[in-house]
């Protein structure tokens, strides 16, 4: 009986052994990713990222070979420290803290020690790596870009960092992404997918052969190329007439919302930020804080948008009812609104309506006719309001959700500001104390892509398509994504559009654009001055004024839609009007004619003005007629007419 206790009790012991190792061997997965990571090794083979192309596919961005010397810290056994630093050309002390940051990210994951090696210095290290345990160089592709121009909205592509690692496990350190522009936006779809072949090691971290006979190896997806909206050749003329100046430019279809040039000034060439000088360029070009050439102006600088606001205000008044296209306001050098102020104004016939009040920009005429849009309402509060939903209709105080990386959103004053800046209910506050808003000043702020979105509504009567700079990507059938296909409506009907629309034309026609009309295009369009404060050793200084200018042409069914925002212009129609007319030239006759504009625009540079907050020159203050001398008789040669 013993005999057989003892023996079932081997039997059933080794029935429970059995089973415990069948499991942990063949059912019990929980240490396969620990014994994975010391026994195999994972070499990454990186993708071609996307090609990006123009709208006539023209080559914009293509790729370039580019290799890194990596190092698995864990793997790094004994070597020559002074003869590896001679082959590398670096110093003793660079290795070991790149060596000491890599220990810290991880022993066994690799770093980059040298990123970016040229071809020739890759053909010379290739054979002496095999020295080094530890250390590997890993081929990458880089930018190459076939252009000059264009880095605000291409963007670049640089290596990651700790943030980007723990947002998306799909990245590892030395691994690329892309920074500003399509490069951002459009990542997941320019990168494509690693390939990646696991090799096995023995217990002395010799490679042995590929793992499981390579069935789990994957080869590199090549990203997707994408084709853009861009015009390539206008936006290099852009660029071109915006050079010695700052701010931006933005042209779009109005038809579509394609955006047809995305000028950002001052701009630089994108090619500075690939290769082994991209570390110094971009430090460069980052503490430029001057001239900001990284501050992309057109969809983060926010302005006052002045006189073409005066276009909005228009039609809010025509929808809300409390004006009509024959009605004129009187004005004697400005509009006084309250005892002993007054918005100043420029001379020119009175009174006025509201076509010639558009072409000739009077301030009275829509000092008028905004506060009687605000004073309608039974409180300012309520007038404020309904004012801002009209104009929030058009894309303004909102993000745009354009495809870019965000950029401002603007802002339109409603009551709760103004409750709060006046104490209400303990101080009231009336209409007039808003009056600043009539023409485009005051607490209204837009950026450049807002002011063109605007005048693209205007251009279709009422709608428009977000702005968006894809056209498509490569293997994908279907249409862009909805959200650039879907139309806005704007609060205003479109029979309210076809006197401000008869306005802007006039602008051009006898207006404060007259000089700038272009032979055989029907021009819309609107000239715009806006005041210009820095604070200056703690003060607030008045600059030299921005010049702002908005167009869009032929007058029915437009093809182009563009704003132009030049920082310390002067007046609209000195750079900013010139410019606009100019590009929609370019754009829709494929040549310039206006040659005695082009080469006012090429010769005159605005790099003194913007020396001045830091040279301690004046500032000639001007609203864009008061101003006098040299300035008006540079104008006057254009035609004999600002």
């Amino acid at each position: 009986m013993r005999k057989l206790l003892l023996f079932t009790i081997v039997i059933l012991s080794g029935f429970a052994f059995t089973g415990r190792l069948l499991y942990l061997q063949v059912l019990d997965d929980s240490f396969v990713g620990l014994s994975e990571n010391n026994a195999i090794k994972r070499l990454y083979d990186y993708p071609q990222r996307g090609h990006i192309y123009d709208r006539e596919n023209k080559l914009l961005v293509s790729n370039q070979p580019s290799y890194d010397v990596m190092v698995i810290p864990r793997e790094v056994k004994a070597f020559d420290t002074l003869e590896f630093c001679g082959l590398l050309k670096m110093d003793k002390e660079k290795l070991m803290e790149r060596l000491d940051k890599a220990r810290v990210y991880s022993p066994r994951l690799p770093s980059v020690i040298i990123p970016q090696l040229t071809k020739s210095e890759f053909a010379y290290l290739q054979e002496k790596m095999r020295k080094y345990e530890g250390f590997y160089i890993q081929k990458r592709s880089l930018r190459d870009y076939q252009i000059e121009y264009g880095a605000n909205f291409l963007g670049y592509i640089a290596e990651v960092n700790n943030r980007d690692i723990k947002r998306n496990a799909y990245y590892q350190s030395g691994d690329l992404i892309g920074r500003q522009g399509v490069e951002e936006f459009y990542e997941k779809t320019l990168r494509g997918v690693k390939g990646v072949k696991y090799l096995q090691k023995d217990r002395f971290n010799r490679d042995i052969g590929s793992y499981k006979k390579g069935s789990l190896d994957t080869l590199p997806q090549k990203g997707k190329d994408l084709h853009l909206t861009i015009d390539s050749e206008l936006q290099k003329y852009g660029e071109k007439l915006m050079v010695n100046k700052r701010g931006g430019v933005v042209a779009l279809e109005p038809s579509t919302g394609q955006i047809l040039a995305l000028v950002a000034a001052p701009n630089y060439d994108p090619a500075l930020l690939v290769g082994r000088e991209r570390s110094k360029n971009f430090t460069d070009l980052y503490l430029d804080s001057i001239a900001k050439p990284l501050f992309d102006r057109v969809l983060k600088g926010e302005y006052p948008p002045g006189s073409p606001f005066k276009t909005l205000n228009a039609l809010i008044a025509l929808q809300e009812n409390v004006v009509d296209t024959k009605e004129s306001f009187a004005c004697h050098g400005g509009f006084y609104y309250a005892r002993g102020a007054k918005l100043g104004c420029h001379h020119h016939k009175s009174p006025l309506s509201m076509i010639p009040g558009i072409a000739n920009s009077c301030n009275a005429y829509f000092g008028n006719v905004y506060l009687r849009v605000i004073e309608k309402y039974a409180t300012p509060q309520k007038g404020i309001d309904a004012w801002k939903k009209h104009l929030e209709s058009f894309g303004l105080n909102n993000y745009m959700g354009y495809d870019l990386p965000n950029g401002s959103k603007g802002k339109i004053p409603g009551s709760e500001l103004y409750n709060r800046a006046y104490d209400y209910p303990n101080y009231k506050w009336y209409a007039t104390a808003t009056v600043s808003n009539s023409i485009g000043q005051g607490e209204v702020l837009t950026t450049p892509m807002q002011l063109a979105n605007v005048t693209a509504a205007i251009a279709n009567r009422g709608w428009y398509y977000t702005p968006h700079i894809i056209k498509s990507i490569e293997g994908v059938e279907e249409e862009i994504p909805k959200e650039y296909r879907t139309k806005h409506h704007t609060t205003i009907d479109p029979e309210n559009f076809d006197p401000v629309v008869q306005g802007m034309a006039d602008v051009y026609n006898y207006g404060t654009a007259e000089a700038l009309q272009i032979p055989d295009i029907e021009m819309c369009g609107k000239t715009g001055t806006a005041e210009n404060f820095a604070k200056i050793d703690g003060k607030r200084v008045q600059l030299t004024d921005h010049s702002i200018f908005v167009a869009f042409a032929p007058k029915d069914n437009p093809k182009i839609a563009i704003a132009v925002f030049v920082e310390n212009g002067y007046w609209g129609g000195r750079y900013a009007g010139k410019i606009a007319s100019l590009m929609a030239e370019s754009y829709l006759k494929g040549e310039v004619t206006r040659t005695d504009l082009e080469d006012w625009v090429l010769t005159h540079s605005l790099k003194e003005e913007y020396e001045k907050p830091l040279s301690g020159k004046p500032f000639p203050i001007n609203d864009g007629k008061k101003i006098s001398g040299k300035f008006l008789e540079d104008d006057k040669k254009i035609n004999g007419k600002l």
